[in-house]
């Protein structure tokens, strides 16, 4: 006799191949676990790890943008660098802020250009375009012998980074199997530190190096991550969605059959793919037209997702990451550690944690859902930030004036208590691990799932033209505000925090485990987050045999089989739950309207 044992799991909507064993789950999306269950999906196969290949690749683009945002706040504590370009040794100054910036204003003149970039040919070619750009902007940062040629390669590499920030989330986005698109895209900004920690450590390395080549040895390695990408962008596969926007149907079904049906057109998950795909992607959409941004805010459902996409952009940049990525070594000195050295090595350590937080944040996105994730994260921020400015604020030697006091000049202020300084270092460590766990992973993955197909690349770039001008506040008045303002400047992120904790709870939507074009639903609903937050009661049976959707009246049987389960199993008998009546069936799944439960007395003891 069979034996079906049904069991609650609210938290996970991923098969279970035990050999006849079914069970009770919420899913998000009925069709979506349907398909997932009879395609027998798995992540360490042949295809799968060719998949892989393809987004780690992709993946590199992340790794640009990191490198820069570590290097540049290495060697801004050089005396070499200061001396060279005469800024002042231990004061930030507009000036320092302004080569900082130009970078951001690159990335905000490449936002206009990355949609299109990324829409002509398709995203792989967007890539290649990016990376050739950036490039340039390299050799011309490194070979430069005034203040003039430096900004002007830091611009061009903004410039690119601009549009390798939009090809590359948009690849890995809709090349990712929509099993672990969540994981996969996650992953993408989370390779921000494998570009960060050499970033961090090679001007560590070269801090020794007398004169120029101490900074330029550093800027040349940034043609690592950016050749690797420029060489191999060619031979990937487009995105399928991008061939289907195409009218190149056949090429869209090969890639998804390699990739996600393991050779097989006639497998569920790429059957349903397709169908949405074919339903949700417009042939004559703006991503046609390069001037086009009308579909960010046409309708209702579009204004709703641009909402999201524009506090993502400030959210993920205003939460107290700038001084952390750009000043962390002023952070550092403003708790009493004066050896630049040893600031130096802090940062890297630092870049370390961030790093191992981000990964976990990425793995454990489709368990936790991006608002749990957001909402935790920007809690402990909260806190963090407070006990920060609390350590600071009360270990600082002040003179009869109120004021610090700084040691021979250098900038540091003096201490009270070492061991207090190095509580707020550990706080500091704790806050990347912690904004990393959420905010790095979800600040490409989230805005991605927001936007529908036809907007994706442009709204990516409107995305960044906003991450930019939040960056532009953050590398131009941060360093400025550090020297005058000090411990005080941390009131600023405890209290913007506290609101992007609110707003989060309010207005964003819940995401994970479901195909990009079934987020349509979600914001197509009158009360989105509402709608978001719905889960559907199904049955998931083994053997590749689907799932069975769950409707009211089956509540009450499953109520009645687990109490009658466990009496039946205190007694030693035998049972199992045999469903009733067909009802319906909509996107290949099957309704039933009611079960009933048979056993040996009610069958007579008949096996």
């Amino acid at each position: 006799m069979d034996h079906h044992h049904l069991k609650r799991d609210v938290h996970t909507s991923h098969t279970e191949r035990s050999s006849g064993v079914s069970e009770i789950r919420q899913v998000q999306n009925v069709a979506f676990a349907d398909a997932t269950a009879k395609a027998n999906v798995r992540p360490w196969t042949k295809a799968m790890f060719k998949l892989y290949l393809c987004l780690f690749l992709a993946t590199l683009n992340s790794c640009i943008n990191g490198y820069d945002g570590s290097l540049m706040g290495a060697i801004n504590s050089y005396s070499q660098y200061r001396e060279y370009f005469g800024f002042n040794i231990h004061e930030g100054t507009p000036t320092t802020g302004i080569v900082y910036a130009i970078y951001t204003i690159g990335n905000l003149a490449g936002s206009f250009v990355a949609g299109p970039a990324t829409d002509f040919r398709g995203r792989k070619w967007g890539m290649f375009i990016g990376t050739a750009i950036i490039i340039f902007g390299a050799c011309i940062q490194a070979t430069c012998v005034n203040l003039g040629g430096f900004m002007g390669g830091r611009f061009v590499l903004g410039f690119g980074v601009a549009i390798t920030s939009t090809a590359g989330p948009a690849y890995v986005s809709e090349m990712a199997h929509p099993s672990y698109r969540g994981v996969c895209t996650g992953i993408f900004n989370t390779f921000w530190y494998v570009g960060g920690i050499p970033g961090s450590f090679v001007p560590y390395g070269t801090s020794d190096i007398p004169g120029s080549q101490s900074w330029r040895i550093p800027i040349w390695l940034q043609m690592v991550f950016a050749g690797i990408v420029l060489v191999c962008s060619p031979f990937l596969p487009e995105t399928p969605r991008w061939l289907i926007a195409n009218d190149r149907h056949e090429e869209a079904l090969d890639t998804m059959a390699r990739f996600h049906g393991e050779g097989n057109r006639d497998s569920p998950i790429v059957k349903l793919e397709y169908k949405e795909m074919v339903e949700d992607i417009s042939v004559t959409g703006s991503d046609k037209r390069w001037w086009d941004y009308s579909e960010l805010f046409n309708s209702r459902e579009a204004r709703y997702r641009t909402m999201l996409v524009f506090c993502m952009a400030f959210f993920s940049q205003w939460s107290g990451n700038g001084p952390v990525s750009y000043y962390y070594p002023t952070m550092l000195q403003g708790a009493g550690i004066n050896n630049n050295h040893t600031r130096l090595l802090y940062n890297g350590m630092q870049n370390v944690v961030s790093f191992a937080g981000a990964v976990f944040g990425a793995i454990y996105t489709d368990s936790w859902g991006r608002r749990p994730q957001l909402l935790v994260s920007t809690a402990l921020l909260v806190f963090i930030f407070s006990m920060i400015c609390a350590l600071v604020a009360t270990n600082l030697r002040t003179g009869p004036d109120g004021k610090p006091i700084y040691v021979d000049g250098t900038g540091t202020p003096e201490i009270k208590r070492p061991g207090q300084a190095k509580v707020v270092i550990a706080f500091i460590f704790i806050f990347g691990f912690t904004y990393s766990t959420a905010y790095t992973p979800l600040q490409q993955l989230y805005p991605v799932e927001c936007l529908r197909y036809e907007s994706r690349a442009k709204g990516m770039a409107f995305y960044n033209f906003w991450v930019n001008i939040a960056n532009f506040y953050n590398t131009f008045v941060t360093g400025i505000a550090f020297s005058r303002a000090t411990w005080k400047y941390y009131f600023l992120f405890i209290f913007w925090d506290i609101f992007e904790f609110i707003f989060i709870y309010f207005f964003f939507v819940e995401t994970r485990r479901r195909t990009l074009e079934e987020i349509s639903e979600i914001f197509n609903a009158k009360k989105p987050v509402k709608h978001s937050l719905n889960k559907t009661r199904i049955i998931m049976h083994g053997n590749g045999r689907g799932v069975t959707e769950m409707l009211d009246k089956e509540e009450v049987v499953e109520r009645d089989f687990g109490k009658r389960g466990k009496e039946r199993d205190s007694a030693g008998s035998e049972g199992r739950l045999v469903v009733g009546r067909r009802n319906s069936e909509r996107d290949g799944v099957v309704r039933y309207e009611m079960a009933e439960w048979e056993d040996e007395e009610t069958r007579g003891g008949s096996t």
